[in-house]
């Protein structure tokens, strides 16, 4: 996605965009769907609770009876924007646009319980409509991003900036829903130092949403963070060494 951004521009020693990026697509839990409207071709834009795949990639679960998802049947060419909120300007705080087109995944799929799984341990409220007939999750195939991170604070991005490697991962893959289970029966406290300590949130009942090669999903409510792995993990054992290692940081601060 060729964009406005001098390729050569300087930017702020803190402004890291891969990073930037990989944090607001695994934390943002709604976000702007726009797709392209089936009888007029405009940009139509519409609201959307979304998460992430174990790659990165992003996660709906939309009725048939909605008109994105109508457009969406006719073309999945779409757009997803993912913002932060706070106080003050709304513009200084940053957002990630990410397109790509987006594909149904059947209940029949090899890759369902697993995306199934992971939206509904994000957004817990969708179980009581996820099993409707006319509700279907949608996996979104990524091509590129545009991350503004406020003030002389933007980038263009890849598919390959955003998303996160599997390769050799598989095993960490396999084993993410009983770890996830793990964690929030076992370890519940853990989360709660990684979210306060590590990463500076608010103290409550914070548990683990997501588990990847390049860190952790926590949820508390309404309130996501993301702590990402000093090094890539791709297997339950170094897991279970650096998370042991990452609560022993936490409790010593």
């Amino acid at each position: 996605m060729p964009g406005r951004t001098p390729e050569n521009a300087p930017q702020p020693a803190d402004f890291i965009p891969r990073d930037w990026a990989k944090v607001l697509l695994r934390t943002i839990r709604s976000g702007a769907l726009s797709t392209l409207d089936r009888n007029t071709g405009y940009p139509f834009a519409s609201l959307v609770n979304v998460t992430t795949d174990s790659d990165g990639a992003p996660l709906i679960l939309v009725s048939k009876l909605a008109t994105h998802t109508a457009n969406l049947e006719h073309d999945g060419r779409a757009s997803f924007l993912l913002a932060e909120t706070g106080k003050g300007d709304a513009l200084t705080h940053p957002r990630l646009t990410v397109l790509g087109t987006l594909v149904p995944v059947t209940r029949d799929s090899a890759d369902e319980a697993r995306i199934r799984r992971r939206f509904l341990a994000h957004h817990p409220k969708s179980k009581l409509y996820a099993g409707f007939g006319d509700f279907a999750f949608w996996r979104m195939n990524v091509v590129s991003a545009h991350l503004n991170g406020g003030f002389a604070r933007a980038a263009d991005l890849t598919a390959a900036d955003v998303l996160t490697d599997l390769t050799g991962a598989e095993a960490l893959i396999e084993a993410e829903e009983g770890a996830v289970a793990h964690m929030n029966a076992d370890h519940a406290e853990a989360c709660r130092l990684y979210a306060t300590k590590l990463l500076g949130g608010p103290d409550g009942d914070w548990r683990c949403a997501g588990i990847d090669p390049e860190g952790i999903d926590l949820q508390n409510g309404p309130l996501a963070l993301r702590l990402p792995f000093p090094q890539r993990v791709t297997g339950p054992g170094p897991l279970r060494a650096l998370l042991k290692q990452l609560a022993e940081q936490a409790r010593a601060r």
